[in-house]
């Protein structure tokens, strides 16, 4: 007749588990989001599969131990179409290279096409002067979109405005030929390049981004996910799962310091070699999301189980030993015991 709540998940638990002797644990249990409620999170109660694995030392041994049952819910359960199996393994920075986001929805294609090279000495300034200051030129192809009208243009415009884009960059490919404000500034190899490269067809529209990377990854992949559902590119009965990996260790926050990008407790890719030689920046961690029709389902990670590589690993943001003595003192000590490698995942159900 009794309950208890934590108040933060039960990882560090879990582990303890692991160094315990135990080789797997999983748990489905309520759980409360103290936050407010968002389109793609569950507001209040939802129920969760939370998992750890022993001996798992890389991403795979969890993601072969989770696919068959995101197969089997999938197909059996809900009576969907898998859109592959197994499902891809894509590299974090790929995703945000081809889609402009970390969880893309895969039911369809429009990737980003790089266009910087080939438009570098441009006699467009916009995208001239984007790629002198070190920024980029990319665009998206939709098919069948030269039937969008000049009002839409102009709400999708505005939409990547409040993303953070100077305008919206466009040429229609309808039968009469090509229609664009833009044409005027291009050269005919230009055009001819841009058309190639996108794979445009009569019928279509391409879209550009002209910025820096990171807000043309951002405008584009919104744009993206925009027009897939404009253009019910996004099936219904089919369900794309993906596993996005190789996620970077650190980022720079808004002050422009060194922090952990997701779990600081993730071991980094190369141990701790990488923490003392190379770039934090470049450095990537053991941490994977399972993604599904442009929705992030889960975060999990490969454990830093190595006492000596996590007080490195939290140096590099400006942690002392004595405070993470403090704040994890448990955890360093379970593992100078020795430790398992061990790696987990929670994905609500």
């Amino acid at each position: 007749g009794k309950f208890y709540a934590l108040p933060q998940a039960p990882q560090q638990f879990k582990q303890l588990l692991m160094v315990g002797g135990v080789p797997k644990y999983f748990q489905i249990a309520p759980c409360f989001r103290d936050e407010d409620p968002r389109a793609d999170r569950s507001p209040g109660e939802f129920y969760q599969l939370d998992l750890e694995i022993a001996f798992a030392d890389n991403d795979e041994t969890v993601f072969r131990e989770l696919e068959p049952l995101f197969i089997e819910l999938t197909e059996k359960f809900a009576d969907k179409k898998c859109a592959q199996k197994p499902f891809p393994r894509i590299p974090y920075l790929e995703a945000m290279e081809k889609y402009g986001s970390d969880r893309p929805d895969l039911r369809f294609g429009m990737e980003l096409v790089e266009l910087t090279e080939e438009l570098k000495n441009t006699g467009f300034s916009v995208f001239g002067n984007a790629i002198k200051n070190g920024g980029c030129v990319k665009a998206i192809c939709c098919q069948g979109g030269a039937k969008l009208s000049r009002s839409q243009i102009d709400e999708l415009t505005e939409m990547v405005k409040k993303e953070g884009a100077g305008g919206l960059a466009y040429i229609v490919l309808d039968t009469a030929g090509m229609k664009s404000p833009i044409l005027k500034f291009l050269s005919q190899d230009e055009i001819s390049t841009i058309v190639s490269k996108t794979h445009a067809q009569t019928g279509d529209i391409i879209f550009f981004g002209a910025d820096t990377k990171e807000i043309v990854n951002k405008v584009l992949g919104k744009l993206r996910h925009h027009l897939g559902n404009a253009f019910s590119l996004n099936d219904p009965n089919v369900v794309a799962w993906a596993w996005i990996t190789d996620f970077p260790m650190y980022e720079l926050n808004k002050e422009g310091k060194l922090d952990f990008m997701h779990n600081p407790f993730s071991m980094p890719q190369g141990g701790l070699e990488a923490l003392e030689k190379q770039d934090p920046l470049t450095i990537k961690a053991f941490q994977y999301d399972i993604i599904a029709n442009g929705l992030e389902l889960s975060s999990g990670a490969i454990r830093n189980y190595n006492p000596e590589i996590m007080y490195k690993a939290f140096e590099l943001v400006g942690y002392s030993k004595e405070v993470v003595d403090e704040k994890f003192g448990a955890m360093i000590r379970a593992f100078e015991y020795g430790a398992p490698p061990h790696g987990g995942f929670a994905p609500g159900i």
